[in-house]
């Protein structure tokens, strides 16, 4: 009952109240990107929902168009400055995926939406991650975010899905808060974000 009905209800109480309270952020930071990263102000970019239904998810922007001689964009760390840095370290870019939320598109808690490219790499367990709404923040947030591998992150992803519940809702929604503040896992060790993943291996799949 919990899943089918109350917690979309409170997805779209918590993110309308959310939008209005944080409206004057929204603007201090459209600004203050605009002026620092450039235009467009906000990232937007495909993002597979629940039942891998495509929908485009909304981000403020966090990186820069450098690029090199040629015309191709410039590795990830070398166009994300310290500003962008400081948006992803207090998850202030996340923020305009509210609107997501409230759409239906997204829920406060879930697995994170990944690339439409992943889709045919994951295996039939890691699949399972898109039977419900993707969230703003989920279970592999709160124990890792970007600092453990996609299997461990796959694994949390399922475990959420097979046990949701309000309080685990809950538990999720406090707990990153708390990593939100310590900053916690913002990125791996190799890559400024998260290096892409390509795949896991059929002997070292849970089946």
């Amino acid at each position: 009952m919990y899943e089918r009905y109350i917690k979309r209800l409170l997805d779209m109480i918590i993110s309308l109240c959310g939008i209005l309270v944080l409206s004057p952020v929204y603007i201090i930071l459209a600004i203050l990107v605009r002026k620092k990263l450039g235009s467009p102000v906000l990232f937007t970019q495909e993002r597979p929902g629940k039942n891998e239904k495509i929908f485009k998810l909304y981000k403020f922007r966090s990186m820069t168009d450098a690029r090199d001689g040629q015309g191709n964009l410039l590795p990830d760390e070398e166009r994300l400055p310290e500003f962008g840095k400081k948006l992803r370290a207090t998850s202030l870019d996340e923020l305009p995926e509210l609107f997501n939320i409230l759409k239906g598109e997204m829920s406060i808690i879930g697995p994170r939406p990944l690339l439409v490219k992943y889709l045919s790499l994951y295996n039939d367990f890691q699949k399972q991650r898109h039977d419900v709404r993707p969230g703003l923040t989920g279970l592999a947030q709160i124990n890792g975010r970007n600092a453990i591998t996609w299997e461990k992150k796959f694994e949390y992803d399922v475990e959420y899905v097979n046990q949701i519940s309000f309080g685990l809702d809950l538990k999720i929604f406090f707990s990153t808060v708390k990593a939100v503040l310590k900053r916690e896992g913002i990125s791996s060790e190799t890559d400024a974000t998260m290096e892409a993943f390509q795949g896991t291996p059929p002997k070292e799949g849970i089946e």
